[in-house]
């Protein structure tokens, strides 16, 4: 699509006095750059229709207003493995999805999820931090919510401060246990 397509879309939305059809077009620029990006296999990711105009130019999607039971089960579909990374730990190999693509897929499939930092807590001689993050997920007839905990240590010295990388430890984990991802923990203890 093009550049001065996705601005008309943007317009018409952000002309519309309805809140909802502003997140709608939000999720179908989103639907649309996993298409034109290297995660394009996302298509498979449990998406099943193709956002499409109507004729009075309002933008349908798959997502928005569903039950929770339809969400949930869209989020414990496997994760395509082209998402998922690795890294080495204390001599042992991990494997994790990136904070920025979990929110990505929370945004595809739970497009009306919430999320907030509850703690922060420095351990007592310093050396770690902790944060507690909550996820909310909202359906048409509930809503729920998880939380977990992400521990960094203050000495590390890779991509970001240690309370961002506690954050997105929390958050993954949070998803997780709504299923997103969930079959990376049962894979390490085969």
């Amino acid at each position: 699509m093009s550049t001065m397509k996705m601005k008309l879309l943007t317009a018409r939305s952000l002309s519309s006095q309805s809140p909802l059809k502003l997140k709608q077009s939000s999720l179908v620029l989103l639907k649309l750059s996993y298409s034109s990006n290297p995660y394009s296999s996302f298509s498979s990711f449990g998406e099943t229709e193709r956002p499409t105009e109507t004729e009075s130019n309002d933008v349908l999607t798959s997502g928005i207003s569903r039950p929770l039971s339809e969400v949930l089960k869209e989020l414990n579909k496997r994760v395509p493995d082209s998402v998922v990374r690795e890294r080495r730990e204390d001599g042992f190999s991990v494997k994790y999805i990136p904070w920025h693509m979990v929110n990505r897929i929370m945004n595809l499939h739970a497009p009306e999820w919430s999320g907030e930092v509850r703690n922060i807590t420095y351990s007592a001689d310093g050396k770690s931090v902790s944060v507690v993050y909550r996820v909310t997920l909202y359906g048409t007839d509930a809503e729920i919510y998880r939380e977990s905990i992400g521990t960094a240590s203050m000495d590390d010295v890779g991509f970001g401060d240690p309370v961002q990388k506690a954050e997105a430890m929390a958050f993954r984990r949070a998803c997780a246990r709504f299923g997103l991802g969930l079959h990376l923990y049962h894979e390490d203890m085969s």
